[in-house]
């Protein structure tokens, strides 16, 4: 009888993890206007916003022992993504390009490379961890990496520049007025090949 108890009340608290992540994750689509909701709810949705950051433990310092044991239990669970449904939207997206230059003064423009349909959803997915990252640091890291397949595979450059940003698409009534999809700035980046030649720092 005990058992039971003990189980469901993990069963309880498993439930309520899941709650609460689904509700973060709907108000930032909301507070980022990511929806077909009006205006009006995404100003109270900000408003909102930090209330369900503090609940999930996110407003703490990342060596919080707290927040790294929800953290953990999260990802072994798989409860820390994947349940912030929201329909109908067709977010914006975000793209990662390079500048690669040459010592002779040519330069190209490339795209990170993927050689199956999965690799281009993982990279997408990844493009959106980076665009919603608030660490500067640690997206300046992942770019940076991402820029080591693009040194590969132009071993004669001398420079790679990254550019990231995200892509707006219009409104349905923009879009019945000819409005195209504009591409917004994000960051930028560049890599030398004395830095593609170090070792990257662990994370």
């Amino acid at each position: 009888m005990r058992h039971k108890r003990i189980y469901l009340a993990w069963l309880v608290l498993h439930f309520l993890i899941i709650v609460a992540i689904s509700c973060r994750e709907v108000v930032w689509l909301v507070a980022h206007r990511l929806t077909a909701l009006p205006p009006s709810w995404s100003y109270l949705a900000q408003k909102v916003e930090p209330i369900t950051a503090r609940a999930l433990g996110q407003t703490l310092a990342s060596s919080n022992p707290l927040r790294r044991a929800f953290l953990t239990y999260c990802h072994l669970a798989g409860t820390e993504r994947g349940y912030g449904y929201f329909a109908p939207n067709v977010p914006d997206s975000f793209r990662l390009g390079f500048g690669v230059d040459y010592a002779d003064g040519r330069s190209e423009y490339t795209l990170p490379a993927v050689n199956s349909r999965a690799a281009g959803l993982r990279v997408a997915s990844l493009l959106d961890e980076i665009g919603r990252t608030p660490h500067p640091a640690l997206r300046e890291y992942v770019v940076k990496t991402i820029a080591g397949t693009i040194w590969r595979e132009h071993p004669d450059a001398v420079k790679v520049r990254a550019v990231f940003g995200v892509t707006k698409l219009p409104s349905i009534v923009e879009f019945e007025q000819g409005k195209q999809e504009d591409f917004e700035f994000l960051y930028g980046y560049d890599f030398s090949r004395r830095e593609a030649a170090a070792p990257l720092p662990q994370p």
